[in-house]
């Protein structure tokens, strides 16, 4: 009893100073004081007849998004389903991911945003943390049965009452369960009204963290911030209402949901264009097709599409204007010819879905913007560069990057402890990162804090050394990590993926150490692997590679 009043009194500070925080961005202009609902239903009185939305040969407009986020609302309220509840929705990129998404905001209720590639164990960890009473799926997509995986792990979970899919059912459901379709939902001739709309301060919606520890960390995103963070990077990025934003990566993430992604372009009154995959040869149809003007990736797939490029040489892509580039950091030698293969311009990104987003500019040379993250997207964004103990340091040297802004979060679901070691006293956000600001005011991530490796006392910094493989002709990608060493603390392995070539590891090291790579940052393992493990958006799963690099070195005693 007494460690949950210290819970709720925890919980309570602290969302006393973020409500302060709030109510100064209130104050200041930044946040306008509406719910993502609202936003949109603003833009739409504007452009009532421009496309909203393209699925295929599916196409919505404004108003028909409209109408059919009114159908499902009132079906979903004829469920009894109240504000404040939350749900588990696990959709592909399709219309009914925008439908079911606004149509929840409208009514209040509160979508923990799953990914596809979540399986058991991630569907069963986040009931687990935030006892949701439904959970929303397709029945299947292309070729994963989502709702046989959910009859698997639904019944652990007594707060799940209701299961809604998208397309017929494949499971007979107990009793015990309400099961309908979207469809279903939206041929319900109900006129139930919404007793009250959700404030514009109240959590809209929960993203899970792209962090590497196995357990989710789940954030949750109020209304008027998380808006305001897509107008700031739709505005950075150059969106109008002449946009086509094609969404390749799944829309569950940050990323290409809100940065500026599909809420940055619906609230500009641009048109969305989903794809299922990041597959070469559907987006350059797409491209094409619907003449898309941005799109927003990361380097792997960047290589992907080079290499593709010239079997779809007699496809018209001109209309391609911007790609956004995040999640990791691009080569200038990929950066030049991705930009001159296909006539547009790069802005790298760097962000998370705790707080900071940034972008380098439009008009920014390829020397900036293949070698920093920009800038932050809004002037009410604070950055500062600090040491191990919290001072700030001078312009230039590294540090761990803390911010906070009129988007900034404030704090994990039901997470008190980590919250208090997540923010600083002045209430910066700790992102774990390890950059600096140059001279010219751009941030420049060069690896996580505690990614670096102590080999023998001296510091390496992975990302660095990555960065010089790649410049080896026959290296196509390579991640580097520190494994534990009796003699040296650490020792550096290199994971590294060629077209099947391979260079003994003195012949790399000499390679490395001919252009200008110190000695004690030269690799004391190699690994060849045909591809690089990722979690979420184009990030390469060192977690996975070490236990890799350790089983390898196991089998070999």
């Amino acid at each position: 009893m007494l460690t949950e009043r210290m819970e709720a009194k925890r919980m309570s500070q602290q969302m006393d100073w973020y409500l302060q925080e709030v109510e100064r961005y209130e104050e200041l202009g930044f946040l306008r004081k509406k719910t993502l609902m609202e936003e949109l239903d603003i833009i739409a009185q504007r452009f009532p007849h421009h496309l909203a939305v393209v699925e295929g040969n599916r196409r919505l407009t404004y108003e028909e998004l409209l109408q059919e986020i009114e159908q499902l609302s009132t079906g979903f309220l004829s469920l009894g389903w109240q504000q404040g509840d939350r749900v588990l929705m696990q959709l592909p990129n399709t219309i009914e991911f925008i439908t079911v998404l606004f149509s929840l905001l409208k009514i209040g209720v509160q979508p923990v945003l799953m990914l596809p590639s979540h399986r058991e164990v991630e569907i069963d960890t986040v009931a687990k943390m935030v006892q949701p009473i439904a959970y929303i799926c397709c029945s299947s997509y292309l070729g994963f049965q989502y709702e046989c995986m959910a009859a698997q792990v639904i019944p652990q979970h007594k707060s799940i009452r209701y299961i809604v899919t998208v397309g017929e059912s494949t499971i007979q459901w107990p009793a015990s369960y309400t099961h309908v379709t979207v469809d279903q939902l939206k041929e319900r001739n109900y006129s139930l009204a919404i007793s009250a709309s959700p404030h514009y301060r109240d959590t809209a919606l929960y993203l899970l963290s792209g962090g590497t520890t196995g357990i989710p960390k789940i954030i949750p995103k109020i209304h008027e911030a998380y808006a305001y963070n897509a107008f700031a990077s739709a505005e950075k990025c150059g969106m109008t209402p002449e946009t086509a934003y094609m969404a390749v990566l799944s829309i569950s993430h940050d990323y290409p949901l809100c940065s500026p992604g599909i809420l940055g372009t619906l609230f500009t009154g641009g048109k969305v264009v989903l794809c299922q995959t990041s597959s070469f040869d559907e987006a350059f149809h797409e491209i094409e097709k619907e003449q898309v003007t941005h799109t927003a990736i990361v380097p792997t797939i960047a290589s992907l599409w080079l290499e593709a490029f010239e079997w779809y040489e007699d496809l018209n892509m001109s209309s391609l204007e911007v790609v956004l580039i995040g999640a990791a950091h691009i080569e200038q030698e990929m950066a030049v010819q991705f930009m001159n293969t296909f006539h547009c311009k790069i802005q790298q990104g760097y962000g998370l879905g705790e707080g900071i987003t940034c972008f380098t500019a439009l008009n920014d040379p390829v020397e900036i913007v293949t070698s920093c993250q920009g800038q932050a997207i809004s002037i009410g964004d604070e950055i500062k560069i600090i040491d191990e103990l919290g001072r700030e340091v001078p312009q230039g040297q590294l540090g761990e990057l803390v911010a906070k802004g009129p988007y900034t979060f404030g704090g994990y679901y039901q997470a008190s402890a980590l919250n208090a070691e997540i923010f600083t006293k002045d209430y910066f956000l700790r992102t774990g990162d390890k950059a600096r600001i140059t001279s010219d005011g751009n941030i420049q991530i060069v690896g996580r804090v505690r990614e670096q490796i102590n080999r023998a006392g001296e510091n390496v910094i992975p990302s660095e050394i990555e960065s010089f493989l790649r410049t080896q002709p026959m290296i196509k990608d390579a991640a580097v990590v520190g494994l534990p060493d009796k003699d040296l603390g650490e020792s550096i392995c290199a994971f590294i993926v060629t077209d099947g070539q391979r260079m003994e590891r003195d012949e790399i090291c000499s390679y490395l150490f001919h252009i200008g790579v110190a000695p004690y940052k030269l690799p004391d393992r190699i690994i060849y692997v045909e591809r690089l493990p990722f979690i979420n958006v184009g990030k390469v799963d060192k977690k996975k590679l070490k236990q890799m690099a350790m089983e390898s070195e196991a089998s070999m005693h």
